[in-house]
């Protein structure tokens, strides 16, 4: 769901340069991300164990004792390695740090222009012929067939449209439909972003359910005969933590009950496998890791052959199978167009398909990969950088339960945050006492990493004193 950030500065700092203190301590070198490799599920700790890169910081003078790798030669080093590197370019960033694209992501560089030419010439001149001549019309289904192979989805399966919270509404309520009335028990993320869980208790007030609240966890376990459907995040917004979309999809449909997905904190993180898992219906937001925008429109997904049984509790005149016959009856469209409502938002539509276009040429895999790497890199120049016993990581260290962000638990941490903002560390917290550190690889930098562990460090520090 939705997690604009709590209580950070209302205007992005200027950056402040972040200077290397004497008691620094050296690390070996971590191997950059391979393309597409699968990650291996280790704690990012310094060390013996840890693997050390090839290149420049690992060659010696003949004759000469080997120098360990400092902090500064390892993000150098993986920087230099990042296949991801030439993608920071389409996005209009400064100076400052920034780590909160797990609240909003930066804004790709050509939006502005596509939203220039949607406003001056397909609304200014053509006007409402462009529903027809600029593809207004279509743009739900189309840009859904975009988002599609980042989540594993084929096309035909995904429309964009309405905020996160009403697609969450259409698929719980669409789900308990689907699952049949001797099925009383909606199961809900018991740590979800709370608009779920208020979506959620309204759903099964409407549809005569009850709701149960279950660990996520533990939520293969408590699906039973009498549950409808589980809704789940794959990702936990507030301490990052991975959840089993596999495994719990699975338990789910060996009970003969539906899963609903909430995606928003994995969609562009890493590989989510829809199709792959059998994933019945799934949501997320675009302004994260998709760089939509502020507001930019959430995405349902319904599984194809679920779509003719999909019974959507919000009926609108763009979901009718003839929308401009304007018949007092409702007979829902086909396919994915059953999910929309009334008319698409086209502003900020076709500012998400222009942002889609930063991901030409990337694939989820190689996301995945630097997105383990930073993580894992960030979590080693914490514990090289930071005072011990002024933070605990919440986030796991295995890779296999780790999303894209590093929470970690510190006293004071909103003032802690508001002070990294003003030296040009943009993070956002997480009352009481978390702080989340976002880490998008499309623009993200080792470097960037380093500096935040190194200002993080400064600033704890400071309050020592």
């Amino acid at each position: 769901m939705s997690d604009a950030p709590e209580d950070t500065a209302a205007h992005p700092p200027h950056a402040a340069p972040a200077t290397a203190g004497a008691a620094e301590q050296t690390a070996p070198a971590t191997a950059p991300a391979t393309p597409g490799a699968a990650p291996k599920s280790a704690p990012a700790t310094t060390g013996a164990a840890q693997r050390t890169t090839t290149g420049a910081a690992q060659r010696t003078t003949p004759g000469a004792a080997q120098r360990t790798p400092t902090l500064d030669d390892r993000a150098r080093a993986l920087d230099g390695a990042d296949p991801l590197a030439a993608v920071r370019d389409r996005f209009a960033l400064d100076d400052t740090v920034y780590l909160d694209g797990n609240s909003l992501g930066a804004l790709p560089t050509a939006v502005a222009d596509r939203l220039h030419r949607v406003v001056t010439e397909e609304w200014g001149a053509l006007r409402i012929r462009s529903w027809t001549e600029s593809g207004w019309w279509t743009a739900p289904e189309r840009i859904g067939d975009r988002i599609a192979p980042l989540v594993g989805a084929a096309a035909g399966q995904i429309v964009v449209g309405d905020s996160t919270s009403v697609n969450v509404f259409k698929a719980v309520v669409g789900a308990v439909r689907l699952a049949g009335q001797d099925r009383a028990e909606i199961l809900v993320d018991a740590a979800t972003f709370p608009t779920d869980g208020y979506i959620a208790a309204s759903a099964a007030r409407l549809t005569g359910r009850t709701v149960r609240p279950v660990d996520a966890a533990a939520m293969a376990g408590e699906i039973g005969p009498r549950t409808a459907v589980a809704l789940v995040n794959h990702v936990d917004y507030r301490t990052g933590r991975l959840h089993d979309l596999p495994g719990v999809t699975a338990a789910a449909h060996a009970a003969g009950a539906l899963v609903v997905w909430d995606l928003c904190h994995s969609a562009g993180a890493l590989p989510v496998g829809l199709d792959a898992h059998g994933v019945d219906l799934a949501i997320g937001c675009t302004y994260k890791y998709l760089n939509g925008g502020p507001g930019a429109p959430a995405y349902l997904y319904v599984r194809r052959d679920l779509q003719p049984r999909f019974d959507s509790p919000l009926p609108g005149w763009n979901s009718h199978a003839d929308p401009f016959g304007m018949t007092p009856g409702y007979r829902p469209a086909d396919g994915a167009a059953r999910g929309r409502v009334g008319t698409p938002e086209i502003l900020s539509l076709l500012a998400l398909e222009t942002a889609l276009e930063a991901w030409d040429g990337v694939r989820i895999e190689q996301v995945r990969a630097k997105s383990l790497a930073l993580t894992d890199f960030f979590l080693d120049c914490v514990a090289a950088l930071v005072p011990a016993g002024r933070v605990e990581p919440v986030t796991p260290a295995a890779h296999a339960e780790r999303g894209s962000q590093v929470s970690l638990r510190c006293a004071d941490a909103g003032e802690v945050m508001q002070e990294l903002i003003a030296r040009g560390v943009v993070g956002d917290f997480r009352r009481p006492d978390v702080l989340r550190f976002g880490f998008t690889p499309l623009y993200t930098r080792y470097a960037d990493a380093l500096r935040a562990a190194r200002v993080l460090g400064e600033v704890l520090a400071g309050d020592a004193r």
